[in-house]
């Protein structure tokens, strides 16, 4: 029933796989972040910040950044809102660069550990969707006072909700759909890395960091805080 949190290794975090299996599940990814709106948080942060402050530019970090879905929609969000950005995404996978250029992604991609990210970029927003259950939780606890480091007008994170209906309709829906064998894989073991509220609170605790955590549609927490 998932009561534990689940610690095996997600595929996409094999620094073994392949380039095109990589694109491959970033694809099929990318088309159901789409389909659940796995951007909304995000965008609506940004557009919270621009309401409070008035700021007509920004500079945002995407950390996890993948193949730069999430950066893509929030350029066009700047677009339209006619806010000018500066983006950057963070992904330890070379492929991941790759991948977002390919696309054109207007972005500046760094290809790093997080942790090892100079310690002297620091960044208007930083937002962070669908990464955080890649830690264990110490790192969790770590990441968390390195957000509040790095973001000078505030921060997000996005993620997965443990429990044991998504993860069923997850583990049937994607083999139904014949997704690339590392999205089958890795997608149902997502929300058995996934994070429940009291380990979120127990995080922050052990951080620190003062947040709020929120629930959002199709089984996600949000967790966000913004500068004083």
């Amino acid at each position: 029933m998932l009561r534990t949190r689940r610690e095996a290794a997600e595929w996409m975090d094999d620094p073994a796989a392949t380039e095109a299996d990589f694109a491959a599940a970033l694809r099929d990814l990318g088309r159901i972040n789409r389909a659940t709106f796995a951007y909304r948080p995000a965008l609506r942060f940004l557009e919270r910040v621009v309401a409070e402050t008035g700021a007509r530019r920004l500079s945002v970090l995407d950390v996890g950044c993948g193949g730069g879905d999430t950066l893509a929609a929030i350029a066009d969000w700047g677009a339209r809102r006619g806010v000018e950005l500066a983006l950057t995404g963070l992904d330890r996978s070379p492929h991941a660069a790759r991948y977002a250029a390919a696309r054109g992604v207007p972005a500046r991609i760094v290809t790093a550990d997080l942790f090892e990210l100079d310690p002297a970029e620091r960044f208007d927003v930083v937002l962070c969707a669908l990464f955080t259950h890649h830690l264990a939780e110490a790192e969790l606890v770590r990441f968390l006072g390195w957000l509040r480091a790095r973001a000078v007008r505030g921060w997000l994170i996005s993620d997965l909700h443990r429990h044991w209906l998504p993860y069923a309709a997850v583990w049937a829906g994607f083999r139904l759909l014949r997704l690339h064998p590392m999205v089958v894989h890795d997608g149902p073991l997502s929300f058995a890395r996934g994070f429940v509220r009291a380990d979120w609170e127990r995080a922050l605790a052990a951080a620190g960091v003062t947040a709020e955590v929120r629930w959002e549609w199709a089984f996600r927490w949000v967790v966000s805080a913004r500068a004083a």
